[in-house]
């Protein structure tokens, strides 16, 4: 089966819960919610289906953590940033680094042609970024680290998902680590800030439908990791930030000029040479 279509529809996935929680302005407490959801549907399964290898365990670990600060350096930037300057940024980061981490850790090599559509996706999504007045250089900054945390998680994941000889088993256990890990930050940011406990009823159903979101779209990413590059699955799902300009047009009522259309053409470009490559 063809890696480049799943993680295509996991890169929609992917931006449409990410827009989710950008419309909120609690969303520690959302992303708590996401968490207790992730746990609630993960931790029964995770009993179900077969369990990850021993090795894989110290993956996983490590992998719960790194999402747990990806989420909260993702609350910050949104804090300040538009949808459509934040989110590319932070994909952007995330290929490039997965390509040179790759050939370090676990030895992929790129063709020249998937090289160019990582190049290609990556400064595609920079030009969605660039030139946007709104927001601020903390947004920026922690765009930036955050694309740092993807990509940090990505290939943690990439090595534990292909140690574990499970993909549903490394799914499963990894958000339900993840997912007790955010309720538990809320709490903590809660004392720290003196804020009552209390979530809105509102966030419930949204932050339900998000986790489920992010539970399939990474399912899909681990799974294509297990038959592709880790380099060339990170650039298709970073595809993701061609669905969030459309979402970030038609829900935030951003603005969608020429530039960001002919650089979201690039970033399809890329996906094509990566498919193609």
């Amino acid at each position: 089966m063809p890696i480049a279509p799943i993680v295509l529809f996991a890169a929609a996935l992917h931006a449409s819960w990410n827009a989710l929680v950008k419309q909120v302005t609690d969303r520690l407490a959302l992303m708590a919610v996401m968490g207790a959801a992730s746990v609630a549907i993960c931790l029964p399964t995770a009993f179900l289906v077969a369990a990850p290898r021993a090795v894989a365990w110290p993956e996983i670990s490590v992998s719960a953590l790194l999402h747990t600060i990806y989420n909260l350096l993702l609350i910050e930037a949104y804090r300040d940033g538009d949808f459509n300057q934040v989110y590319p940024i932070a994909r952007g980061t995330a290929p490039p680094a997965v390509a040179i981490a790759s050939l370090f850790v676990v030895g992929e090599t790129l063709s020249p042609a998937q090289t160019a559509g990582v190049l290609a996706i990556s400064g595609g999504m920079f030009a969605l970024a660039a030139g946007h007045r709104h927001g601020s250089r903390r947004a920026i900054a922690f765009a930036l680290l955050t694309g740092l945390a993807i990509a940090s998680y990505t290939v943690v994941d990439g090595v534990g998902v292909r140690h574990a000889h499970s993909t549903l088993g490394y799914t499963t256990w990894l958000f339900s680590a993840n997912g007790i890990m955010m309720p538990i930050a809320l709490l903590v940011g809660r004392r720290i800030t003196a804020r009552p406990m209390r979530i809105d009823r509102e966030l419930i159903p949204r932050g339900t439908i998000a986790g489920v979101l992010s539970i399939v779209a990474y399912a899909l990413v681990l799974w294509a990791q297990t038959r592709g590059d880790l380099a060339v699955v990170a650039a298709l799902r970073e595809t993701s930030v061609v669905f969030a300009a459309i979402l970030g047009a038609t829900v935030f009522h951003e603005q969608l000029p020429t530039r960001r259309i002919v650089a979201s053409a690039v970033i399809a470009a890329g996906a094509a040479l990566l498919a193609l490559g």
